[in-house]
This record gives structure tokens, C-alpha cells and sequence, in this order.
């Protein structure tokens, strides 16, 4: 049993009664089901439903290959993102039904997403390198100082700004330094715009910068917060 509550209130909305469900996705307004493969393995049932009732707005088969994985299905507003192992991905708008298919050896499976609504781009993080992409297939961005520390894309170490304009990470450095740096990009175009790194001599930054493990910036008061494995809180502002 699936239960969905109102965060204003704490009330009960409704809940959903489904032994099938593999998993849930969320987007603003819309809750899409994604069901075990079919028994013959030939399609995945999908259903999509209105956050705020429960009501079915649609409900389809996606045919796949029998013999290969799922290695995702996500969803953006009226997109779906489906890609299987060895396959190209797939771009399903769910209102007309039109598909893109862009090919494996362009797209590799990231290890993980994040969609930017308000650019209607989606980031994917994949063996350190970030690239921004449209719903065309297309990759629109690719970062000429943005290589992240953490091969498997450990998302608290990077902050997207509310305008979805820059991405703030901590970052391997290009020298080859045992030490992360934190690096500011454009995400639309790119560009490097700001890298904060440990000065020479200056312990107190060298200790700040070892192992990061969780990044925030606050946009108001311009001040950028990391923590490392130590347990260590460091606030960086200019």
C-alpha cells in the first residue's frame, strides 16, 4: 500500500492498493507508476496519475526487448526516458506518443539525473563528467573545468542555483592535486566562472577541502557551506 499525505496539513489524501508497482516517480503535479515487466517480458505497464487525487490520466504499455535489462525509466512532465542495456535510449512524449531514439554509443546510462524544469534540460552525471541535455537527444553542454571528485556522482556535493543557471560541485582538480576544489559553471554554456581552492601554506583550507561530502550554497548571502568526512563545517564567502 502506497499512501500519499498533504504536507500542509498532514491529511490523509488517498492511497494506492497495487502488489504490482515496481516503482514510483515524481513529477510537479503528475505521479507515474512504473509496474513489473509483463509476464511474456515483451512490455512494461505504465500509469500516470494526478499527485493531487490519485486520478488516472493515462495508463499504457511500453513495448521493450525480452532479453535485456531496464536500465532506467524516468519521467519529466509529459517525457519519458526509457533506456535498456546495450539499447538507445528512448524519448516518449506520453501525450502524442512521438519518439526519439538516440543512440547508445551517444548516450551511455549515467549514474544519475537531474532534470531542470525550468530550462526544460536535464543534467547527467556519469564516470565524473557532467553534460546537459535537451529532449531532442541532443547534448547541448559539455564543461571545460567540471570533472567531479567522486566517480559515482554523489549528488550532496553539488548545488544547482534556484535559476538553474550555475552548478556549484566539488571537483578533481586539472593539476592533479590530492586535493578536491570547489568549482563554479555555467550550465548553459559551460563556462568556468569561479574555483575555490586551499592556498599555499593555509592548513585550515587544506583541511576543509579533504573529503568533502556535502556542499550548500546559500544564494542570498553568497556564502557557499561544505562538510567533510571529519565532521568539519566550513563556510566560504568572499
Amino acid at each position: 500500500i502506497y499512501k500519499v499525505w498533504d504536507l500542509k496539513n498532514y491529511n490523509h489524501l488517498y492511497s494506492i492498493h497495487d502488489n504490482n508497482i515496481h516503482e514510483i516517480k515524481i513529477s510537479p503535479g503528475i505521479m507515474l507508476l512504473i509496474y513489473h515487466k509483463s509476464a511474456s517480458g515483451g512490455h512494461v505497464p505504465l500509469k500516470i496519475l494526478s499527485i493531487d487525487n490519485g486520478d488516472v490520466l493515462q495508463s499504457f504499455k511500453h513495448q521493450i526487448h525480452r532479453s535485456r535489462k531496464i536500465d532506467f525509466i524516468e519521467q519529466f512532465n509529459e517525457k519519458l526516458l526509457i533506456k535498456q542495456e546495450y539499447e538507445n535510449l528512448q524519448i516518449v512524449d506520453v501525450r502524442t506518443g512521438d519518439r526519439t531514439d538516440v543512440g547508445s554509443s551517444h548516450f551511455m546510462t549515467p549514474s544519475a539525473f537531474i532534470f531542470l524544469y525550468e530550462n526544460q534540460l536535464f543534467l547527467t552525471f556519469r564516470h565524473r563528467n557532467v553534460a546537459v541535455w535537451n529532449f531532442r537527444g541532443e547534448k547541448v553542454t559539455t564543461f571545460e573545468d567540471h570533472t567531479l571528485w567522486h566517480p559515482d556522482c554523489n549528488t550532496n556535493n553539488i548545488y544547482i542555483t534556484s535559476q538553474q543557471d550555475l552548478i556549484i560541485s566539488y571537483c578533481k582538480q586539472s593539476d592533479g592535486s590530492e586535493l578536491g576544489s570547489i568549482n563554479v559553471s555555467s550550465i548553459l554554456n559551460g563556462g568556468s566562472l569561479a574555483r575555490i581552492s586551499a592556498r599555499q601554506g593555509n592548513a585550515r583550507e587544506r583541511m576543509a577541502l579533504e573529503d568533502v561530502t556535502a556542499l550548500f550554497y546559500n544564494e542570498e548571502r553568497n556564502e557557499i557551506y561544505t562538510g567533510n568526512k571529519d565532521g568539519r563545517v566550513h563556510i566560504w564567502t568572499n
